[in-house]
């Protein structure tokens, strides 16, 4: 019990340094009144729709609540363990509740740190680094903080796999929501606000004459950082739960403990220790603090292990897995970097007009998917073969602890993320107070540091996702052998093929609904941006103020009425497949959706950053500078990259690890009552 009461206590000290973060960056000045107004438009516009969007999660979350505790894990009047069932209520509620603050958090500090951010940006790009990163620091601590203190408060009172399974499935089916609204709400305003300005107006990305702006900048609160935060969360507990579920049987609980919480030690130093130099590099600094937290992580774990007598064979195994996520950002970095090959050959296309830049694009996109894809199927592989001679079980857990040892420095790696769109705001708020060029330029440098950033995060994210659902796998293999069942993927029974299939389309069938929001919003958006400019007399010349609540309203309303149905399409598909071919189709069911989904989120995610980089590419200058025929193509390109990037793809990582959670949760029913 020692390492989890290390855990709670590490915790603590995260919170700790979060608050000393959120105090640091709220005490730097702002630049001026009119920052100061536009900054009160993008927070009461992220607040409204976060308060909308909870709203309508708390109805849905009160009526899983209801369901779980009359059916899960057994129909509540088939069994006399009524007290497990209302416990599994009770751990889900704790889970969304815990995964809904990580995304206020998020939004509470990041509406702050993009005016500082952009008032810092006056005085040295520097200062301004700081402000943006210690407000994501604030975001990656508690939100990692927070999953390790709920996972370990409920293994104390509980040491209950179900209970476990539940508090995790509360956290992603919040996340799976919160990250669909966020991101059709970001990208409707995105869209809209890029082809109508850019390419039809040929006026500045974050002109105040254009409608869409404020929205655009809620959007990349709403949706990077709520969203993203909810998102992680899911992530760390998801990996934590399988662990559990797995190690308890092996006695190895206290080990995932000692991981997870030195992981979050070595985060903090990692923070604390990260700067920009005086002619640094931005990117530069946010991947030289993640390979610090790595070296710190390696070194403080391997300690642990010999004063207290852990198996050096799963520290081998977490190893793995924090290498091979160091190489899976490495590659996100190589296809989306805007100062590698791939994104200037794609701006060169741009010349050639939009249909190139699509086709070059995405051509990398798919190219992008080979080497993380074999990043993780190797690190599945070694950690497997590592752990496999410590006996029966361990094979898993070896799978299991390289996921925890790629989520390690998850505190890091969200700070890093949450940098990405506070300098986004930043840029965007500059630019609408009239700062300057001079504060443009930088936070034009910051922000595409942190689109970099973000695309190694994601692939730092989809990569953990990978290892953990197959750890999931094996979770659900306990969870029916405890059952009494022993269950084998066969791909040569129909049953197992059957639910391979079904599950190898959910995952481009939930992208398509929520690509398709994206779609349907961002055309009434438009047509509001063009009814304004028709309507407002002198809002062309910049006389008038455009009307910017209506197209936060477009946003939000299209967001709320987009969120629900690919999600419950997921959840009820997974269902559907287990009542009608039993644990068997849900086995090929889980297989089939991971390999799809694994392929489409790293596509999409390395296709979206590499068009939006194209475009800063030629923003700087390059191929024609801004408003040339390239840099059309590019806008275009970076507006169909927007939903691949920051809706689609992030997302499907959460809708991998909430049907896994589902079927385990539902195993018992699948073996009651299955067609087949």
């Amino acid at each position: 019990m020692l390492w989890i009461y290390i855990s709670l206590g590490v915790a603590l000290l995260s919170f700790l340094v979060a608050a000393y973060f959120y105090r640091w960056v709220k005490r730097l000045p702002t630049a001026n009144p009119r920052l100061d107004e536009v900054g009160t438009l993008i927070r009461e516009g992220a607040f409204t729709f976060l308060k909308r969007e909870y709203r309508i999660l708390g109805l849905f979350s009160a009526v899983v609540v209801v369901l779980l505790v009359l059916f899960f894990p057994q129909p509540i009047w088939t069994t006399n363990s009524v007290t497990t069932n209302l416990l599994i209520g009770v751990a889900y509620l704790f889970g969304t509740l815990l995964s809904g603050l990580a995304g206020y958090v998020g939004i509470s500090i990041a509406t702050i740190a993009n005016l500082k951010a952009a008032t810092a940006a006056r005085e040295s790009i520097q200062k301004s680094f700081m402000a943006g990163f210690r407000g994501g620091a604030v975001m990656g601590m508690a939100v990692v903080g927070s999953s390790l203190a709920g996972a370990a408060i409920i293994y104390l009172i509980f040491q209950d796999s179900n209970i476990v399974m539940a508090f995790s499935f509360g956290a992603s089916s919040l996340a799976l929501f919160a990250k669909a609204g966020g991101g059709i709400f970001t990208k409707t305003a995105d869209i809209a606000a890029d082809l109508t300005g850019k390419v039809e107006l040929g006026i500045p990305e974050d002109d105040p004459r254009n409608p869409a702006v404020i929205a655009d900048n809620v959007g990349d609160n709403v949706g990077d950082v709520a969203g993203m935060g909810a998102d992680l969360f899911d992530s760390n507990v998801a990996a934590m739960a399988a662990s559990i579920v797995i190690a308890m049987s092996l006695g190895q609980v206290p080990f995932m403990f000692c991981l997870i919480s030195l992981g979050l030690l070595a985060s903090i130093i990692g923070v604390l220790c990260s700067r920009l130099g005086k002619k640094g590099n931005p990117s530069r600094a946010l991947n030289g603090g993640t390979y610090l937290t790595c070296a710190i992580f390696a070194a403080l774990t391997f300690v642990a292990c010999l004063l207290s007598n852990f198996e050096l064979r799963l520290w081998g195994a977490a190893m793995i897995g924090m290498v091979a996520g160091v190489i899976i950002g490495i590659t996100s970095d190589f296809f989306t970097g805007d100062d590698k090959k791939p994104v200037a050959k794609v701006a060169e296309a741009c010349q050639s007009g939009p249909a190139f830049t699509i086709l070059s694009g995405f051509s990398y996109g798919l190219l992008s998917a080979l080497p993380a894809l074999i990043g993780i199927g190797l690190a599945s592989l070694i950690s497997y073969k590592l752990c496999e001679p410590l006996g029966p079980g361990y094979e898993m857990l070896g799978i299991s602890f390289a996921a925890i040892g790629m989520l390690s420095i998850v505190g890091m790696i969200i700070s890093n993320d949450a940098y990405g769109p506070i300098v986004d705001n930043a840029r965007g708020v500059a630019e609408m107070a009239d700062l300057g060029d001079e504060v443009l330029t930088i936070t034009d440098e910051l922000d595409a540091a942190g689109n970099t950033a973000k695309a190694i995060t994601k692939g730092f994210s989809i990569g953990a996702a990978g290892l953990t659902v197959i750890s999931l796998l094996g979770a659900f293999q306990e969870v029916v052998a405890a059952a009494g069942v022993t269950i084998t993927f066969d791909l040569m029974d129909p049953l197992v093929f059957f639910g391979m299939l079904v599950g190898a389309a959910i995952p481009a069938v939930f992208s398509a609904m929520l690509m398709m929001g994206v779609n349907r919003n961002s055309q009434l958006m438009v047509k509001e941006i063009h009814r304004q400019f028709n309507s407002i007399p002198g809002l062309r010349e910049g006389t008038a103020k455009p009307d910017y609540a209506r197209c936060i309203d477009i946003s939000t309303v299209g967001a709320i009425r987009e969120l629900s149905p690919a999600g419950l399409m997921a959840i009820v598909a997974t269902l559907v497949v287990g009542f009608i071919g039993g644990v068997q189709a849900i086995g090929g069911f889980l297989t089939g959706n991971i390999i799809s989904g694994l392929l489409l989120a790293l596509i999409m995610s390395n296709a979206g950053g590499l068009w939006d980089n194209a475009k800063k590419f030629i923003e700087a200058g390059n191929f024609g500078g801004k408003g040339s025929e390239a840099h059309k193509a590019a806008v275009i390109g970076d507006t169909v990259g927007d939903p691949f990037k920051d809706t689609a793809g992030p997302s499907i990582n959460t809708q991998i690890t909430v049907v896994s959670l589902i079927s385990s949760l539902s195993a018992t029913l699948f073996l009651l009552y299955s067609l087949f």
